[in-house]
């Protein structure tokens, strides 16, 4: 299986751990990761560039789409944000072809054009619908048995269902769940796992940001988790980012080690933790490899 590789920025800046433990995990699962057709694709615009100027996002999103086309082949991602506003922008574009044509007169220029057969995934969703769980459950060497992990999906790859498909491919909709079944750990399941993190709010109103962050990870350790997983990077770095934040502004510890899903993927395929970095988290993994008899 082999995809033209979308990292996304965030695994390229401010968490390299969720790039190195993608490479990893891949390479064990032998899904073949191709970065040169990506190496000059842009941001999607994150949904905040196409409150300003959705024409314009959805043309840097058409021009990602043609270079996977040009590759030919399917467009993968590791961020749910990604994936939310690619599917949305594809949509539209789509389903409306004047527009289309519009915006691939702009990629002209470029000698580009998107003919509308992109159907970018989610690394999440490629383990289900490609990989598929039998097989992924064949090659764990550390089963994560007695280990309780709670979903966290958050916004983006949840929402809205019309452009994620998830109501022709319901499986999204609980996928996370059973990949955290599939490696051997429990599934611990709360309200807030298809909330939002409070990311987008962090530099406008970081009080209720951090509000979120202590409410969701309060609620999943109160129902027994040893850890949270994410699909989406951006909930990553405020669940993890901001959760001495929210401990004091709960005035009690959490100390909730908050999981990239590659990660997670990695401890079960026997991945050494150093290579997938998880001892550069803000909330310590340490109590958490040792539980799962590994050393950091």
């Amino acid at each position: 299986m082999k995809y033209a590789f979308y990292p996304g920025c965030v695994s390229r800046g401010a968490a390299p751990e969720l790039f190195a433990a993608t490479v990893e995990a891949c390479a064990k699962l032998g899904i073949e990761l191709d970065f040169e057709p990506m190496k000059t694709a842009s941001c999607t615009g994150s949904g905040v560039l196409q409150e300003k100027n959705q024409r314009l996002g959805d043309t840097l999103n058409a021009r990602t789409f043609a270079l996977a086309e040009r590759s030919g082949l399917p467009l993968l991602t590791i961020c749910s944000t990604c994936q939310g506003v690619m599917s949305q922008a594809n949509q539209r574009l789509k389903s409306d072809p004047g527009y289309l044509a519009e915006v691939n007169a702009d990629l002209s220029e470029e000698g580009l054009e998107y003919g509308g057969n992109a159907d970018p995934r989610h690394l999440l969703w490629v383990l289900v619908e490609d990989l598929g769980l039998d097989k992924l459950k064949s090659m764990v060497v550390r089963p994560m048995t007695g280990f309780r992990v709670a979903p966290f999906y958050g916004c983006y790859l949840v929402r809205p269902s019309s452009a994620l498909d998830l109501d022709e491919k319901p499986e999204r909709r609980d996928s996370l769940e059973r990949v955290i079944e599939a490696v051997g750990a429990q599934v611990v399941d709360f309200p807030g796992k298809t909330l939002c993190c409070g990311f987008p709010i962090l530099m406008i109103n970081e009080t209720n940001a951090v509000k979120m962050v202590a409410n969701h990870t309060t609620d999943a350790k109160s129902r027994g988790a040893d850890a949270m997983v994410t699909p989406c990077p951006l909930c990553h770095l405020n669940l993890d980012g901001y959760q001495p934040q929210a401990s004091s502004m709960h005035a009690q510890p959490i100390d909730l080690p908050i999981l990239h899903l590659p990660q997670m993927l990695g401890l079960a395929l026997g991945i050494d933790p150093k290579a997938m970095r998880l001892n550069k988290h803000i909330v310590s993994t340490e109590k958490l490899l040792s539980e799962v008899a590994i050393s950091a």
